[in-house]
């Protein structure tokens, strides 16, 4: 897997200011330091399981938490490498079989097996007991109501992301104390992907089973990651603490305690104050001046994610796919990547990512920028001005607001009437009143295969269309059939044929660029940042000089 990456860890020049020694300092007797990092949000849905929790700012929470049989290298790559099992073999076209790594202990001192890896696939935990493993039927949910749920049912979305996630999954099963098989009812040949993707990460049986409802369970999840939850309040912060068992070696820090700090320029100053020892989600325009401050540094740059605005084709002016389609063609994307971002990002091939290796498809590229073909779409689909809604949060996203409005003087030049809503939260941006038109989003590729991103959210399964916001027949067909077509060069025309489809014809979504985050550090810790939203506090990664 490669994985494009820059590391801006200039941090020189004049110190802005003098600062107190650091809050933390190696104390007498090996006590461990802890530090405080300062996020925009922890968890949209107010929980701490993936299964609810598909999203950004949820794969750095859960880092420090959860881990899979199948792991990637935050230090390297992101190339594929042991977890929580040592070995895994192909035995056919629908089997994986691994070997699990022994003396692991979960945060409540059991230790892992075998039975742990299949509850953790089970009905009970992931698919519901209505699970057909038969139907291909798309389980439409939409996005979570926070405390909705009562005792131990689970959540909707939970079903619908494992379905997303594990489309035909036939069973997982023990072969003895440290061997499992997984089964799937078709030929896949991503199986490896999805054990190690976001929300295969193994969980305690006996931790799920013990917890009063499933709320208890989300917000204090027994996990086996390096540290584990002391206290979690929703949209104000997490405490974590060492996970002193771990099998990966003592972690370095005592406490690890993530803030809420929505604002830029809080965060900014939190750091500069020593309040906070690192920040997330630094826009570029603020890196120059962290990094005139010699005490600090700023870690970052692309990721596997990319930003998307994503449409309704339901609503009233954009059933005619030439309006979507004027909407691609009126972006500037370059001029975005210049202004907001300081060409610390670049503007993709589309929905898809180099790492792909034999999947990527060559010379596929986003809409061009074309005004004058804008406008001429504008005109022969027949739009008299209506308004076309544009649903928006207050940066959640990097630069969300400020690409927003870009987007919209763009749009407005091609004769697009379109009007942002501002939105508090998640649940207004997906809410089907009929008002729901154009919203922003990023798509991410847990694994090197086009249905990790393509398929997995815009596929009959992906939240797109649980969401009911947009479906096309050939898409689904192909979709169906690319995940159980073994031979790759047929799987690649299937995966061009979608981004046809997807990005051309009948759009669902238009890339906008590449994302890249950026976190602002305190210098004197010696910490790497990941090509990921993901943050690594093992042994390995945390020095302080």
């Amino acid at each position: 897997m490669h994985i494009h990456r820059r590391n801006f860890l200039i941090g020189t020049g004049i110190a802005a200011g003098s600062l107190a020694l650091p809050r933390f300092a190696i104390a007498q007797g090996g006590k461990r330091p802890s530090i405080t990092i300062a996020v925009q949000q922890i968890s949209n849905s107010a929980s701490l399981e993936p299964l609810r929790e598909q999203s950004n700012v949820g794969e750095r929470t859960f880092s420090f938490l959860y881990e899979g049989l199948i792991m990637r290298n935050r230090q390297g790559k992101m190339e594929p490498i042991p977890g929580l099992a040592t070995a895994w073999k192909r035995i056919n076209e629908r089997t994986v079989e691994l070997t699990l790594r022994p003396g692991v202990k979960f945060h409540n001192g059991d230790e892992m097996t075998a039975d742990d890896v299949v509850f953790t696939f089970s009905r009970e935990r992931m698919f519901g007991p209505d699970y057909d493993i038969s139907s291909n039927k798309t389980l439409f949910a939409n996005v979570v109501v926070r405390d909705s749920i009562e005792g131990k049912a689970l959540p909707p979305e939970v079903m619908a992301v494992a379905k997303r996630s594990w489309p035909a999954l036939e069973k997982v099963e023990a072969v003895d104390k440290y061997t499992v098989r997984f089964v799937n009812r078709t030929p896949d040949v991503t199986m490896e992907g999805r054990i190690a993707r976001y929300g295969s990460e193994i969980i305690s049986r006996r931790g799920f089973e013990e917890a009063k409802t499933w709320i208890d369970w989300a917000r204090k999840p027994i996990t086996t990651g390096p540290y584990k939850v002391r206290e979690f309040k929703p949209d104000q912060e997490l405490i974590l603490e060492a996970h002193d068992e771990y099998w990966g070696g003592r972690p370095p820090l005592e406490t690890v305690r993530m803030m809420v700090v929505p604002e830029i320029a809080s965060r900014v100053n939190g750091l500069f104050s020593g309040q906070f020892d690192f920040i997330c989600d630094m826009p570029p325009d603020q890196i120059p001046g962290i990094e005139k401050n010699a005490k600090f540094e700023v870690q970052g740059g692309l990721i596997a994610n990319h930003r998307l605005t994503v449409f309704d084709k339901h609503h009233p002016q954009l059933i005619d796919p030439r309006i979507r389609q004027a909407l691609t063609h009126a972006i500037d994307r370059q001029a975005i990547v210049d202004s907001l971002w300081a060409g610390r990002t670049r503007v993709p091939a589309g929905l898809q990512w180099e790492f792909y290796g034999p999947m990527f498809v060559e010379g596929w590229t986003v809409p061009e920028f074309n005004p004058q073909k804008a406008k001429d779409l504008v005109k022969a689909a027949g739009y008299k001005g209506d308004p076309i809604p544009f649903r928006v949060l207050n940066n959640y996203y990097t630069n969300q607001v400020s690409t927003a409005q870009i987007l919209l003087e763009m749009w407005r030049q091609a004769g697009l009437n379109v009007q942002i809503e501002m939105k508090e939260n998640w649940q207004q941006i997906f809410e089907n009143n009929g008002q729901r038109a154009v919203r922003d989003w990023s798509n991410s590729a847990p694994f090197t295969d086009p249905v990790s991103s393509i398929v997995n959210q815009h596929g009959p399964n992906g939240q797109q269309q649980q969401a009911k916001e947009w479906s096309n027949d050939e898409m689904n067909k192909l979709s169906v059939a690319m995940e159980t077509e073994v031979d790759m060069g047929r799987r690649k025309a299937m995966f061009r044929r979608m981004l046809e489809i997807c990005e051309r014809e009948d759009p669902a979504y238009t890339v906008l660029h590449q994302n890249a985050t950026f976190t602002a550090k305190r210098k004197d810790i010696q910490w790497k940042s990941a090509p990921a939203f993901a943050m690594d506090f093992r042994d390995h990664n945390f020095k302080i000089s």
